[in-house]
């Protein structure tokens, strides 16, 4: 991993980004940097430092490079890195909004499915036995989908609640 001044990296950045506009991608990584010295911090110590901040590019293969910024140098890095980051975003994927749509429909008929009761008719002997049971075993799997997607809705708002 090579260390490099703003210049350079915001340099390098746009070439990478140059070099994957057809294929290819790029990872950027955000990272805090602390002090190294062995210092104890009890609790009720407030830290008063400020830590500068690493940012790390690669693009998998052979570009590897990150720069340090001070915290007093990080409005203006991220006002250039902003700047660079909006301009490569041209070269991104649409998004399939079609794809998108029919799973959402296929989502809305699974749960209407979900909610439709299932009538069990039919005799209990005779002809009409196994559709008769079929239908009972439909009920309970149709019971049981309800429960489970209960408990993920009750999952879902015990950790929205925290």
């Amino acid at each position: 991993m090579q260390l490099v001044d703003h210049d350079t990296f915001f340099k390098q950045l746009a070439a990478l980004f140059k070099s994957s506009e057809e294929h290819g991608s790029i990872w950027l990584t955000h990272e805090r940097l602390t002090y190294d010295d062995a210092t104890v911090k009890h609790e009720d110590e407030e830290d008063s430092r400020e830590y500068p901040c690493l940012v790390r590019v690669t693009d998998g293969k052979k570009a590897k490079f990150s720069t340090r910024v001070e915290p007093g140098q990080l409005d203006a890095f991220h006002a250039t890195y902003g700047t660079l980051l909006k301009g490569s975003m041209g070269t991104l994927r649409k998004r399939d909004k079609k794809r998108e749509k029919q799973r959402a429909e296929e989502a809305a008929k699974r749960k209407r499915r979900m909610t439709e009761p299932i009538p069990i008719e039919g005799p209990k002997r005779g002809s009409g036995r196994k559709k008769r049971q079929r239908r009972i075993k439909a009920a309970m799997k149709q019971e049981d989908s309800r429960q489970q997607a209960q408990k993920r809705e009750e999952a879902k708002g015990k950790v929205k609640s925290t």
